[in-house]
């Protein structure tokens, strides 16, 4: 007979989701860790529209370097996770489900990127750039947030 544990345990293998409920100061940790991430982020240069610029130009390796050790370094945690059955501090399955390919990725991708070339931002920066003093990256905020609702409201209508 399967005890509650149980069946919450293998709802979280099915959808990859936490079931465990915690106080609303557990989430600070989250913020300092954004905090820490976004002052690294400036001091490294990384939301730098100018590295940004540079790198789409192809001036600079800078940039390529950065994400491409990100890759790295991403893949390499998800081999060790897989090959080791990784869980997590409390015990539940990590699981990786794999992704479809689809077309609309493609679309997604190049919308992205034409993007972030010409607002020199790409999401994850935003905060930290508005945060050293760029408020005009707030309009790039905005059409962030208004692009993100675009989709929403037109998913049902595009290439899955």
């Amino acid at each position: 007979m399967a005890t509650e544990k149980d069946i919450r345990h293998q709802d979280s293998v099915c959808t990859n989701e936490s079931h465990l409920t915690h106080k609303w100061y557990y989430n600070l940790k989250y913020l300092l860790v954004g905090i820490v991430f976004g002052i690294v982020f400036v001091k490294a240069e990384i939301i730098s529209w100018f590295r940004i610029q540079e790198m789409f130009r192809l001036q600079s390796f800078f940039m390529y370097g950065v994400i491409g050790s990100a890759v790295l370094t991403g893949m390499i945690s998800v081999f060790i996770i897989k090959k080791f059955n990784i869980k997590t501090i409390y015990g539940e399955r990590i699981s990786i489900t794999p992704k479809k390919f689809n077309k609309g990725q493609i679309y997604g991708g190049l919308i992205f990127g034409f993007g972030w070339a010409m607002t020199g931002a790409c999401p994850g920066p935003l905060f930290a750039q508005i945060g050293t003093g760029a408020l005009a990256v707030g309009v790039t905020l905005l059409s962030a947030i208004f692009g993100t609702w675009v989709y929403g409201y037109l998913r049902d209508k595009l290439p899955h």
